[in-house]
C-alpha cells in the first residue's frame, strides 16, 4: 500500500526554523548583555581605581605641599634665629671691646691729658681731648702703639684753646681697637747672682 504525507512539511520546517532562529538569537543578545555587563563592570572598576589612586594622590600632593609650607616656615625661624645669634654675639663682642677701651683709655692716659669725646665707629675710634702740651699727645701716641688693645693713632689735628688753661691744646686722634690681644712674652729666666769675690 502506498502512503501520502499530506502534513505541510515545508510550514513544518519553516516554524522550527524559526523557533531555532529565535532561540539563538535570544542566546545571542543574553551572551551580548552579558559581555556588556562584564566590560562595564570592568570598566567602572578601573574607573573606580583610577579614581582611588587620583584621590591619594591628591591628599599626597596636599600633605606635603603642607609639609613644604612648614619646612619654610621653620627655614624663616632658623635664619631669624641666627640673625639673632649673630646680633646677641656682635653685642658681646662689641661690649667686651668696650671694656677694653675704657680699660686701655684708664691705663695709658697720662698726665696733662683730658678727654671730651670718645666715639667708636667700628673698629676705628676717634678721641678729642686737651693736652697741656705737644709732648703730653706724643707720649699718648706712644702708649697706643705699646698697647695690645689699640693700634695705628692718627693724629688728625691740633687747635689752641682756652678750655682748659692758656696753654692747653685741642687735639682730634684716630686709632683703631683690635680684637685679640696678642699673648704676653713670655717671662725671662732669673740668673742667679753671682758671689762678689773668691778667697784667696
Amino acid at each position: 500500500m502506498i502512503r501520502i504525507n499530506l502534513l505541510p512539511h515545508r510550514a513544518e520546517k519553516r516554524r522550527n526554523r524559526q523557533i531555532q532562529f529565535a532561540v539563538l538569537s535570544a542566546i545571542s543578545v543574553l551572551l551580548g548583555a552579558l559581555l556588556v555587563a562584564f566590560v562595564h563592570a570592568w570598566l567602572s572598576g578601573e574607573i573606580s581605581h583610577q579614581e582611588r589612586r587620583n584621590k591619594y594622590l591628591t591628599d599626597e600632593i596636599a600633605r606635603l605641599d603642607k609639609q613644604i609650607d612648614e619646612i619654610k616656615k621653620l627655614r624663616e625661624q632658623t635664619a631669624s634665629l641666627l640673625v639673632r645669634k649673630d646680633a646677641v654675639e656682635k653685642l658681646q663682642s662689641d661690649r667686651s671691646d668696650v671694656v677694653h677701651l675704657l680699660d686701655q683709655m684708664l691705663r695709658i692716659l697720662p698726665e696733662g691729658v683730658h678727654l671730651k669725646t670718645l666715639k667708636q665707629t667700628g673698629a676705628r675710634i676717634a678721641l678729642v681731648g686737651y693736652a697741656q702740651s705737644n709732648a703730653r699727645i706724643s707720649t699718648l701716641m706712644r702708649a697706643i702703639e705699646d698697647s695690645p688693645w689699640l693700634e695705628s693713632p692718627a693724629l688728625v689735628v691740633i687747635t689752641a684753646s682756652g678750655a682748659a688753661n692758656a696753654r692747653a691744646s685741642q687735639f682730634t686722634l684716630t686709632f683703631s681697637l683690635t680684637k685679640a690681644a696678642p699673648a704676653p712674652p713670655p717671662a725671662k729666666p732669673v740668673k742667679a747672682a753671682k758671689p762678689g769675690g773668691t778667697k784667696g
